[in-house]
């Protein structure tokens, strides 16, 4: 395993970051693991030296966490670097259980760390940006959480630049803890976050943590393999991001193609490309199977030269953005 320092945090984290949106509950989407078969991955994950852990409150409405914090009471705490996200609505009939105003963000982070079995999460991020709550509001919120010793760090997820520098802007102005990581959508078929937000990240010290690196299994398989697997067939977000459109099938078919040549895997081509990138620190990887779990921490030993890393982005068109609602 490789390790980087997240941003300016200072702390030290896995290159690879494993996303726990895929454990937790059936109930909650088909492709889900329940506790049993998390617990093998998230175990093995420890194993192969991952010690960055990435989840949110609505990952299985909450059983994401609680399978998670199951895990690692049984490891040293102090080694494991844990991060959940709170703004989605967890309860249909109380508003106030999603958002970002103080109320929300102090009972929702209080569920979580119940959930996780920790008094203090190493990362506490918003998942979206909140147009209802004004920002201040929203860093006065988290700096009291970090000042309460529930989080040692606050970070955000996908929003635009312009989002983003007015909330760094406001922490500096106001000596608020400020957002020390942006978890966004990037990937080799999703690459609008090169035109401002990642200059901004670097400019900023800010930690890079992309979701969906490997397209939600898209960038893992042939374009014409997609749909035979039961994520493939039942995620509907993936077919509402723009994979492919903008170049997306011919990116995956020159993927399949170097994969052949390095022979290694269509996956580990596709995170070796993200791993190369400067402003990337850790992309965080969901896995259903200790394989390819496996195969993800391997890519960190592919060194793609830099005339395959322009092959593979040459096709790639502009599109819309995705990935901020």
């Amino acid at each position: 395993m490789e390790y980087t320092t997240l941003g300016s945090t200072g702390m030290e984290v896995s290159r690879i970051a494993l996303g726990c949106m895929s454990f937790g509950s059936s109930d909650w989407r088909e492709w889900v693991l329940d506790e049993d078969e998390s617990r093998e991955i998230i175990e093995r994950a420890i194993d192969l030296g991952i010690n960055f852990f990435d989840t949110a409150n609505m990952y299985s409405l909450g059983d994401s966490e609680r399978v998670l914090g199951n895990v690692l009471a049984d490891y040293d705490r102090d080694e494991q670097v844990v991060a959940t996200k709170g703004f989605f609505q967890m309860d249909d009939d109380n508003p106030n259980s999603g958002g970002l105003s103080r109320k929300a963000i102090e009972q929702e982070l209080a569920n979580s760390l119940d959930r996780l079995g920790m008094e203090t999460v190493d990362l506490y991020q918003t998942h979206r940006w909140d147009y209802d709550t004004p920002i201040e509001e929203t860093l006065r919120a988290l700096d009291d959480a970090v000042r309460r010793g529930q989080a040692r760090y606050v970070g955000t997820s996908s929003m635009w630049a312009h989002q983003f520098a007015d909330a760094l802007a406001t922490s500096e102005r106001e000596n608020l803890e400020r957002f020390q990581t942006m978890q966004n959508h990037y990937n080799l078929l999703y690459r609008e976050e090169e035109r401002e937000m990642l200059p901004l990240c670097e400019r900023e010290g800010v930690g890079v943590i992309p979701w969906s690196p490997l397209a939600r299994g898209y960038l893992t398989r042939p374009h014409e393999a997609f749909d035979a697997t039961t994520r493939g067939e039942t995620d509907e977000h993936a077919r509402n991001h723009p994979y492919f459109e903008g170049g997306g099938r011919e990116i995956n078919e020159r993927v399949e193609e170097l994969a052949a040549d390095y022979g290694v895997t269509m996956a580990q081509i596709s995170l070796a490309w993200l791993l190369h990138q400067d402003a990337v620190d850790a992309p965080i990887v969901g896995t259903t199977s200790v394989e390819h779990l496996e195969d993800a921490v391997e890519a960190l030993e592919i060194d793609l030269s830099e005339s395959d890393q322009a092959y593979l982005e040459e096709p790639y068109e502009p599109v819309l953005v995705s990935g901020h609602e």
